[in-house]
């Protein structure tokens, strides 16, 4: 077996490694509700919202893809069970479908913890030099707080 030499500690990868689980684990569940929304939506800002949410669960696609991907980068497995996801994941669930405007509560919530979720791995990877850990995560953050931004304006 041919071991990993990418200039990052194995601590600092193993702890690293361990943040970006949360942000995934956090992302997905975030993905899941995004979708559930989107199918169950109704109301006078159906189409609206049901296009919004759309937007928002494919680009949370593509953003659990990065973050697994660069778990297995610092060569830890990233986890894909809705029990790994559920342990490690601060989002809050929600099981019946609220009216539409609660659902944009929900989201932007959602949005604000996978920020606070980013800045705690942020930290960790910063201590550590890694720098690529660093620019995914920053480039999360910006996408989340922008897209909580657009989602508190609704609610006003």
């Amino acid at each position: 077996m041919y071991s990993i030499d990418i200039g990052i500690s194995e601590s600092d990868r193993l702890a690293i490694a361990e943040g970006l689980k949360k942000l995934l684990a956090d992302s997905y569940t975030l993905y899941l509700q995004t979708h559930y929304f989107h199918w169950n939506v109704t109301g006078p800002k159906f189409r609206d919202l049901h296009l919004m949410f759309e937007g928002h669960y494919t680009e949370l696609a593509i953003a659990v893809d990065d973050i697994a991907e660069r778990i297995r980068t610092l060569d830890v497995v990233a986890p894909g069970t809705y029990q790994a996801f559920a342990k490690l994941s601060s989002i809050e669930e929600v099981e019946e479908v609220p009216e539409a405007m609660k659902m944009v509560e929900y989201l932007t919530r959602g949005h604000e913890q996978v920020v606070k979720t980013a800045r705690s791995v942020l930290a960790v990877a910063g201590q550590a030099n890694d720098e690529s850990t660093a620019a995914l995560v920053s480039d999360r953050m910006r996408i989340h707080e922008k897209t909580a931004w657009m989602l508190r304006a609704m609610l006003q």
